[in-house]
């Protein structure tokens, strides 16, 4: 016999079950009536209610592909392969993998490192040299490391990610640029060595018109820990265009740090008024190394390159001491949180092509020593890295690398305000899983395990350091298979100019 307080519980149940399929039944009627009478998307006005689906699957497509359909190393703009590889390191586990690499070591363009019989042995490895920016600056720069952070705001990353980033560069002894967003307190906090970034906003140094302040400049010098400063005249998502920050990410304590209306959106001028040609960078970079006494270089894409050789010419006419403290070189495939599709796709040459194009031009015109060279676009792997400071780079820095090794997991929202990880949005109730303390640690390990395998690249081709590689230590595999030296591909030129 059956109680009766279950036939009770039954008889609800099935009232609720009655209510809730003619609930489903009404709103599948209400969609079709809403779908089959807007004239927005004709897949909906044709397949009422079935239609909605294609929107869904395209969302969730992304996430099907990342996690269950694409191999290892097919997705962009960074495959599984590589994030894992910086999980690895953040979490110190090192950089090894079992069975035989996965990395396809055929296709042209592939570069491969030239072992020397004679391997350097670990009592003679030489711990890598400080390199020295700005030598005619008033406080010039003894950079310690040869893998840094790259420009990344404080609005396009969250308050813990920046706090994380700054605590991670002082424990692993590297430099942490703070991007065209101005300096913020989780800058300093880590107590790291900053380069600061001018952007064409000036924010941060600007004053109530917009224009550089030299008292705000001052006054942004005047902290120790601030090294160098950086005139940004492009980046690599999206040459000849400003930066953007939603106004939605643009909240009181950012738009007071950027001198700006809060809840508004940012947008940057596409270039510096006071910058038109070689002449005026120059007095720009003049102005802003005596206003704060330390070293001053600019950031750029590189497209046309001419007004690079005229600028080295007018380097030699104004003096040496004229020229830039370093340029740092992005790729035309670099990133950013949000950029025009045209520009992100077609414009600017890739780091691979522009590197050695300004090495060479710095060399011709007897200029390399004088000016440093950093790099930036993609380099989140040791090899790199090896392949940058090969080629005649003194540093590469990294943005995306270290948003890696802090948590992201490239769900490519950081322009939404939704990033589920905490690094790019400004949602307190998605920045809780960001511990900046816990995640400073991973940034840390993710940078010194990077300086060590690029060292163990260097060992492994003859040389105690990494700045000792040589194009002469590359080889890349051309078109019918077999591979070349980099040095023959790309000669060291001759020095026409000399000082």
């Amino acid at each position: 016999m059956i109680p009766s307080w279950v036939l009770d519980v039954l008889g609800v149940m099935a009232q609720l079950f009655i209510v809730l399929v003619g609930a489903i039944a009404a709103l599948i009627v209400l969609f079709w009536l809403i779908d089959s009478n807007q004239r927005a998307d004709a897949v909906r006005r044709n397949y009422p209610v079935v239609g909605r689906f294609r929107s869904l699957f395209i969302r969730l497509g992304e996430f099907f592909r990342t996690y269950m359909f694409a191999l290892d190393r097919e997705e962009l703009p960074f495959n599984r392969a590589e994030r894992e590889a910086v999980n690895r390191m953040s979490q110190g586990h090192g950089n090894i993998i079992p069975f035989g690499s996965t990395k396809l070591l055929t296709p042209v363009g592939t570069v491969l490192f030239v072992n020397c019989p004679y391997p350097v042995l670990e009592q003679d490895v030489a711990q890598t040299q400080p390199c020295e920016f700005g030598a005619y600056a008033d406080t010039p720069y003894m950079a310690p490391s040869v893998f840094n952070i790259s420009g990344m705001s404080y609005g396009a990353l969250s308050k813990p990610a920046v706090r994380a980033l700054s605590l991670g560069a002082a424990k692993a002894g590297i430099w942490m640029n703070t991007g065209e967003g101005g300096l913020s307190p989780m800058h300093l906090e880590g107590g790291c060595d900053i380069v600061f970034q001018v952007g064409t906003a000036k924010y941060g140094v600007r004053d109530k018109d917009g224009l550089m302040s030299d008292d705000k400049l001052r006054e942004i010098a005047a902290h120790d820990t601030v090294r160098m400063f950086e005139v940004k005249l492009a980046q690599g998502a999206k040459p000849g265009k400003g930066g953007l920050l939603p106004g939605e990410k643009v909240n009181r304590e950012i738009a007071k740090i950027r001198g700006i209306e809060p809840f508004k959106d940012s947008v940057s001028p596409n270039r510096h008024p006071e910058i038109f040609d070689n002449g005026s960078l120059l007095d720009f970079i003049a102005h802003v190394r005596s206003v704060t006494g330390k070293p001053t270089g600019i950031k750029t894409v590189i497209g046309a390159y001419g007004w690079l050789e005229e600028l080295c010419d007018l380097i030699w006419e104004r003096g040496i001491e004229s020229a830039p403290d370093f340029i740092t070189i992005d790729s035309g495939d670099g990133g950013t949180g949000a950029a025009p599709m045209p520009l992100m796709d077609n414009v600017g040459l890739t780091v691979r092509e522009a590197l050695p194009l300004v090495c060479d031009i710095l060399i011709r015109k007897g200029l390399k020593d004088r000016i440093r060279i950093v790099v930036s676009g993609k380099m989140i792997t040791p090899s790199g890295v090896a392949w940058a400071l090969a080629v005649g780079a003194d540093a590469v820095v990294s943005a995306r690398g270290f948003m890696f090794s802090i948590g992201c997991i490239q769900s490519l929202k950081c322009d939404k305000n939704t990033c589920p990880t905490g690094v790019t949005t400004h949602k307190k109730s998605l920045q809780r899983g960001l511990q900046p303390k816990q995640k400073s640690v991973k940034a840390a390990e993710y940078a010194k395990a990077m300086i060590k395998d690029v060292e163990m690249i260097a060992h492994s081709c003859g040389v105690p350091e990494p700045r000792a590689l040589k194009r002469k230590h590359v080889r890349v595999v051309g078109a019918d298979g077999t591979t070349r030296p980099l040095d023959e591909i790309m000669p060291y030129p001759q020095v026409e100019t000399e000082g």
